[in-house]
């Protein structure tokens, strides 16, 4: 028998805007969005899927690294949604045809609460991981020409366009493989 699962508590809300490693690298995970083209990205998100759901099978993946910090299996949920969120963006500057269009707020932290990330089945997680980042390459396989131009704005008034939504996208992905170490 298993024992039962412990609330770890909250972790650290992230309210950094991260818009900037659209214009320098990280010096956290290395990610540079001048290396990376928009049809890069469909590949790096089938790479990364398959890294997060090979994380998933790790002895501590419910284990947090530190206080406020989210554990292996919590990051993977997160990039999840992360791709259920960034797939629905370009699917919306899509069909808004090349007019600005609007994004809606998206509270990670509150989704994790929600959703109880601690909670979850690393092995279910590991099915949603692969079919959400499937989808998301598939998507961000689409646009073509000057569609990678089509404007949006974010609901803090963040400017992007469809390259550089993938881009700051591609980000996000590539810096949780670095803080779960996968």
């Amino acid at each position: 028998m298993s024992e039962p699962l412990t609330d770890p508590g909250p972790s650290m809300p992230d309210d950094a805007d991260w818009t900037w490693v659209l214009t320098r690298p990280c010096p956290d995970c290395g990610f540079d969005a001048a290396a990376v083209e928009p049809a890069d990205v469909p590949a790096l998100l089938r790479d990364a899927g398959q890294r997060y759901a090979a994380a998933l099978g790790r002895e501590d993946v419910r284990a947090r690294p530190a206080e406020g910090v989210w554990s292996p299996l919590e990051y993977s949920c997160h990039v999840r949604d992360v791709c259920d969120v960034m797939r629905g963006r370009l699917e919306q500057i899509l069909a808004g045809g090349g007019e600005v269009v609007r994004f809606a707020d998206w509270d990670q932290d509150e989704s994790a609460v929600e959703q109880q990330y601690w909670r979850s089945d690393p092995d279910v997680v590991a099915r949603e991981v692969t079919a959400a980042f499937e989808a998301a390459a598939t998507a961000y396989a689409l646009p073509a020409g000057t569609q990678w131009e089509w404007p949006a704005l974010r609901s803090n008034g963040s400017e992007f366009t469809a390259r550089t939504l993938a881009l700051y996208f591609t980000h996000d992905i590539r810096h949780h493989l670095w803080d779960v170490n996968a």
